[in-house]
């Protein structure tokens, strides 16, 4: 007969599973306290590590319409139920379990897809969301870049030709005034020798 302790137990296991975008099984035997702390830290505000009672997860599991579990629930489990950056958790588990032996990956889903451990790992050799993000948009902005440089190019080119001959004109400008200044001081100076 089920209590309502374990009731509460399912519902609440059945309610992660539903709200996380991924989650990855693991056996935690060996690790201490201290450790699965640690371990929480680092994997952010945005998955929950639990450690999880097989049969009500397995209970929970079938509620939730999630089946990579199947035959997996074994041995002390815990279940990071990632709400976040699935890359990112991912890799904090598999870093984790690089330099804790006694964590061992079993298996996980992302998006409703069953992973097996070394598709966590894959997983988690991807670049995470911020930085595909950020060289998404490094790639929108480089042709603004290279068309500003451009168009800043064109204008200094316009300028040098626009700006140059203006100021060579002017010097010609004030020689001209002075040349016809002289041509009709000429004609009078001719006409004033005639006269004598």
């Amino acid at each position: 007969m089920a209590t309502p302790t374990k009731v509460s137990a399912v519902a609440e296991i059945t309610n992660d599973f539903k709200e996380s975008n991924a989650a990855v099984l693991t056996e935690y035997r060996g690790l201490t306290v201290a450790q699965l702390k640690q371990l929480r830290v680092s994997l952010g505000q945005d998955t929950k590590f639990a450690v999880v009672k097989n049969t009500l997860t397995a209970i929970a599991a079938k509620e939730a319409g999630v089946e990579a579990f199947n035959d997996q629930l074994s041995g002390p489990t815990a279940i990071a139920f990632i709400k976040g950056d699935a890359v990112a958790a991912a890799k904090s588990l598999t870093d984790f379990a690089k330099t804790n032996k006694q964590l061992v990956i079993k298996t996980g889903y992302f998006e409703g897809k069953a992973l097996n451990a070394s598709e966590v790992a894959a997983l988690a050799a991807l670049e995470s969301r911020e930085l595909q993000l950020a060289k998404v948009a490094g790639v929108l902005k480089a042709p603004a870049a290279a068309a500003a440089r451009i168009i800043d190019a064109l204008r200094l080119k316009l300028e040098e030709e626009n700006g140059a001959p203006a100021a060579a004109e002017a010097p010609a400008a004030e020689e001209a005034p002075a040349a016809e200044a002289a041509e009709t001081e000429a004609p009078a100076e001719a006409a004033a020798t005639e006269e004598n």
